[in-house]
């Protein structure tokens, strides 16, 4: 393996590991911070639309990151773009202020974004 493969497998290693651990946190934090996220937004009730709000983003982060895991290439990093360009646009719709917040958690989207169209456009699998 070459620097360049061994760096670009360290940045997708990276992103598996945010995907992952987002996902089991949401569900450990489902009765803490992750309703208190919700909650903040306004959405409280029903509990079964929270509860299932929760389940279904923690979903998504466990299949992109088992996505960019094991079946790396054009498809996952497009699909990992796509899943966090929605997660963004709804955050930013519900609560805005997230873009201020000291800790970044949409900010960090930029980086992640960039780091996905680079592993995109170096990936040898076509969509």
């Amino acid at each position: 393996m070459t620097r360049t493969e061994d760096n670009d497998r360290l940045l997708r290693l990276s992103l598996v590991a945010v995907w992952l651990v987002t996902a089991i946190v949401s569900l450990v934090e489902l009765d803490g911070q992750s309703r208190q996220v919700l909650a903040q937004a306004g959405i409280t009730s029903p509990p079964w639309l929270v509860q299932g709000l929760i389940v279904g983003g923690a979903a998504a982060d466990l299949a992109i990151g088992l996505a960019l895991w094991w079946r790396s290439g054009r498809a996952s990093y497009a699909a990992a773009f796509g899943v966090m360009l929605a997660m963004t646009l709804v955050a930013t719709a519900l609560q805005p202020s997230l873009w201020l917040h000291p800790l970044g958690p949409l900010l960090k989207n930029l980086p992640i974004a960039a780091l996905l169209w680079h592993l995109y456009r170096r990936a040898t699998k076509p969509l």
